[in-house]
Formats: C-alpha cells, sequence, structure tokens
C-alpha cells in the first residue's frame, strides 16, 4: 500500500487534490496536514512515500518543511505546489529537495494523476481508474 501526505493550509485545495487522488488511486491511503509542523509529526508514524508541499503555510513554510523532510529520510519525494510560478520559487524548492513543481490553477488534473500513476509504477504499485481533466 502507498501513502500520501498532503501538506496544504487551503481547505478547499486539499480536499480538491484529496479526491481526485482517491478517485484516480483508490488504493492509495491519503493523510492531511495544514501546516509544516504537523507535517512533521505526521511522518514521524506514517510511511508517506509521497509528499505534495504547499511553499506558504503558516509556520514553517513549505521549502523549511521539505528541506527537513529530505534530511530526514532522502528517499521520500516531495512535490511542491505553489499558486506562483516564479523561477526564485522553482529554485529554491529544487534547492531544498523537492522532486516536482506543480503550479496550482495552471496544473491539470491528469497531470497530477499521471505523475502519481508514474511514480506508483516506479515503485512496482498497481494503478486504477481514470482521470478528468478539470484544472486544480
Amino acid at each position: 500500500m502507498s501513502f500520501i501526505l498532503l501538506v496544504e493550509d487551503n481547505a478547499v485545495f486539499r480536499k480538491s487534490l484529496r479526491e481526485l487522488l482517491k478517485h484516480r488511486f483508490p488504493q492509495i491511503q491519503i493523510e492531511e496536514a495544514s501546516n509544516g509542523e504537523e507535517a512533521l509529526k505526521k511522518l514521524e508514524t506514517m510511511n508517506a512515500e509521497l509528499i505534495f508541499m504547499d511553499i506558504r503555510l503558516p509556520g514553517m513554510n513549505g521549502l523549511e518543511t521539505t528541506r527537513k523532510i529530505k534530511a530526514i529520510d532522502p528517499a521520500r519525494q516531495v512535490v511542491i505546489l505553489t499558486s506562483h510560478d516564479i523561477p526564485e520559487y522553482r529554485a529554491a524548492a529544487f534547492g531544498c529537495g523537492a522532486s516536482h513543481f506543480f503550479t496550482k490553477g495552471n496544473t491539470r488534473s491528469d497531470e497530477i494523476a499521471n505523475f502519481v500513476k508514474s511514480f506508483l509504477l516506479e515503485r512496482g504499485k498497481t494503478t486504477g481508474g481514470h482521470a478528468n481533466a478539470p484544472v486544480l
């Protein structure tokens, strides 16, 4: 079984992403955190292989949280989510150890689903369902 952690302070976006992932990949377990501190706490007890991380979080931001996660377990994949597609954010995200970068509002749900499907296939996990193409 695969575990995914969604770290996002916007509850509506977090719910939308969760629903997309559960619809497309019903076999995965999804946990949620609304800030970096909560994410780190959840990762103490769950083995999330893939983490979707908002850059702008209350308290510890997503970049700092990503850096801490990668220091603890470099094998975990962190995907940065942001509303701001600027080169400085991309550079900072990859500099902190993020493996991918998605821009909210410009990324279609099928792009996220295809990324997760590839991630699962690389790890020998099964996939299922289908993706429609609304924008997140």
